[in-house]
């Protein structure tokens, strides 16, 4: 009894970690915001099972990077509040991480959409 209730709680305290972002986390919106019109693009577009995979996880990379972005750098703030050079490059890195993945991941939704979108001109 004891493991389902912390099993639970565990869930519970995952999904107001992912509340909290999307609420507090303008970057995180951000990513939301598209991924929600990619998925919307990808019903308009009718794209296969294999196209929704590869759509599916790349929104499911860019989006949990930016929350590990986001636990990195309010981390590093509580860390040392005073600017630090290695702070710094931390946060570029995470930083870096995510931008890199979101790049991938645009590449990927254009190869998939852009030949849907000629077919319908």
């Amino acid at each position: 009894m004891n493991k389902k209730r912390s099993f639970f709680k565990a869930f519970y305290h995952a999904w107001k970690g992912i509340q909290q972002f999307f609420l507090h986390d303008r970057n995180g919106r951000i990513h939301l915001g598209a991924a929600i019109a990619t998925v919307m693009a990808g019903f308009v577009l009718h794209v296969s099972n294999i196209e929704w995979i590869v759509l599916l996880l790349c929104i499911a990379a860019v989006i949990s990077l930016e929350m590990i972005n986001a636990a990195i750098e309010k981390l590093c703030d509580m860390v040392h509040e005073a600017y630090h050079p290695t702070i710094k490059n931390i946060k570029d890195i995470s930083a870096g991480a995510v931008l890199l993945v979101s790049i991938i991941s645009v590449v990927i939704a254009a190869i998939i959409f852009i030949p849907k979108i000629m077919e319908l001109l």
